[in-house]
């Protein structure tokens, strides 16, 4: 049976917890977080400190504050081997650093999961590690796969898509809000509408991973000439929605490389 060592027990660190419990992985889950309260309601061994849960287990999920891995990577960096595998969930922390805090060849595999991942619905990039084997590569996707899907990118690329699927929610929760206060200032019970559009956000999701479409042909199929989608689009083509959009990701991204300094 694997050993799954989760260092951190916030949001993220708990949702894959509870993921991996409620898929029924043959996995056995230990845990070590600073506030030993978050541990008490969690299916998982106890740890007392960083280096016995790396000692005790194969793979280790940092799942703790990017601003606080460097010391947390310290403490428990003599019980570092070579076979030790870390999966990271830090963003824009590379595996260059993970290894200057540990040893010089250390196995890593970078995530980038999204908050979504607490309801069982998360979508994370992945990225291997040169020295990683497909075999600790799968089960490490086995592991994030149990809150949601995963895909697999390249290790150069796991700032640029921070924003893809890491940051998109905000921006998507930001987008909604306008068609909610409008709804609200139209005198639209806000409740209705928050169902309506959230509905409508899982449908056309699903539209575009499933009708095997194109976005511009969903575009269309939406768009009737002369009538009140058409009237919409053009206001948000005026403002260049599409092009505010790719400043928003090229901005996360700048900070991305920024904080990985």
């Amino acid at each position: 049976m694997n050993k799954l060592g989760v260092l951190g027990t916030g949001n993220m660190g708990s949702a894959i917890i509870n993921g991996i419990a409620a898929s029924g992985m043959d996995v056995e889950v230990f845990a070590y977080d600073k506030d030993a309260a978050k541990l008490s309601s969690l299916p998982v061994n106890i740890c007392p400190d960083e280096s016995t849960l790396v000692s005790e287990c194969k793979y280790v999920l940092l799942a703790v504050k990017p601003q606080v891995l460097g010391s947390v990577l310290d403490e428990l960096a003599s019980a570092v081997t070579e076979d030790t595998v870390f999966i990271s969930i830090c963003a824009g922390i590379s595996a260059d650093f993970i290894r200057s805090h540990t040893i010089e060849n250390a196995k890593v595999i970078l995530v980038m999961p999204n908050t979504p991942m607490m309801l069982g619905a998360g979508a994370s990039a992945m990225a291997q590690g040169d020295n990683v084997s497909d075999e600790e590569f799968a089960f490490a996707r086995s592991v994030i796969g149990s809150c949601g899907i995963t895909e697999v990118v390249p290790m150069d690329k796991m700032k640029e898509i921070i924003c893809i699927n890491g940051s998109s929610p905000a921006f998507i929760y930001l987008f909604a809000k306008g068609f909610i206060d409008f709804a609200a200032e139209n005198g639209i019970d806000s409740e209705a509408a928050m169902n309506l559009f959230s509905a409508t956000l899982i449908g056309s999701a699903k539209m575009l991973t499933e009708s095997g479409m194109t976005v511009d042909e969903l575009i269309k199929q939406v768009s009737s000439p002369g009538g009140t989608t058409i009237a919409g689009l053009e206001m948000l083509y005026a403002g260049d929605i599409v092009g505010h959009v790719k400043d928003a990701c090229s901005a996360c991204t700048e900070r991305a490389y920024e904080l990985a300094k």
